[in-house]
């Protein structure tokens, strides 16, 4: 069972550490989420009551990994919401993208992505196309403003590493953004990625950083990507390509003689099976 790592708590916060593949917060479904882990340590060390739980300030998507904050009440969640632009001056990602395959259309080493989002009946926030021959754009009628910050760490052959801040923080903001540039990010099948090499979504919220908003004291946390992560990206990924050659050598290798009925007559199952 997936669990969380406590990074920081006192009275009035708790900063934690999220795996992917976890909620942030309950959803309909039964599934555990970060919060109801987080509620069931701070029943394991009573700590926990009516007035002391926790209560969500923001999330992260199921899939993203990294460090979140939870108020551990009702009143320090209002606080912290009320004021959450002024009190957080950093929250930094890193995510593993596909690199477009017209290196004309590659992004520049760092800029701004300000695309408006729109969702769709599921929820997936994406960026309505702008050409003049689609009617799509037609279609939206409500779209929500969205600005990711971007800088390329690494860019790979296939893959590039990127460090993003949010100006907003919209559903699905990095993934639909990079998306639209054909960044799609490695793992993420809602936005047609072609490669998962660490059966996961590559998104993981890095750091936080933010005022304490009872004690007036500049806190940051940091959780590393994983290490591989980076290691992927300057290798570059031809798996595919390696698959395709030597799967076209089989191929060419078993066409190369086909067993004759005679020859099949002097030979028993076992030898029929080695030959094939």
């Amino acid at each position: 069972m997936k669990s969380i790592e406590i990074l920081f708590e006192d009275e009035h916060i708790c900063v934690i550490n999220k795996p992917a593949g976890l909620l942030s917060v309950p959803s309909q479904s039964k599934d555990k989420s970060a919060l109801s882990i987080l509620e069931e340590i701070m029943r394991k060390k009573g700590t926990y009551s009516p007035k002391h739980r926790p209560f969500a300030v923001h999330r992260l998507d199921r899939d993203t990994s990294g460090v979140m904050m939870f108020a551990l009440s009702e009143h320090a969640q209002k606080i912290i919401m009320d004021s959450w632009h002024k009190i957080v001056s950093e929250r930094l990602y890193r995510a593993v993208a596909e690199n477009p395959k017209n290196v004309h259309k590659f992004l520049p080493k760092s800029g701004l992505i300000d695309d408006n989002l729109a969702f769709n009946a599921n929820n997936i926030g994406f960026v309505p196309r702008k050409d003049e021959n689609s009617t799509e754009s037609e279609k939206i009628s409500k779209t929500v403003p969205a600005r990711t910050h971007y800088t390329t760490v690494f860019r790979g052959k296939t893959h590039s590493l990127f460090e993003l801040s949010l100006d907003t923080g919209k559903k699905n903001q990095i993934r639909a953004h990079l998306a639209s540039k054909g960044y799609p990010l490695a793992g993420d099948k809602n936005y047609r990625a072609k490669t998962n090499p660490f059966d996961r979504l590559c998104l993981h919220a890095r750091t936080l950083e933010f005022t304490h908003p009872f004690a007036d004291k500049k806190m940051r946390f940091e959780v590393k990507e994983p290490a591989e992560w980076e290691l992927y990206v300057q290798k570059g990924d031809f798996q595919k390509n390696h698959e395709k050659s030597a799967h076209k050598k089989e191929s060419l290798a078993l066409g190369k003689k086909r067993l004759s009925t005679k020859d099949k007559a002097h030979m028993n199952f076992i030898e029929i099976g080695k030959k094939r």
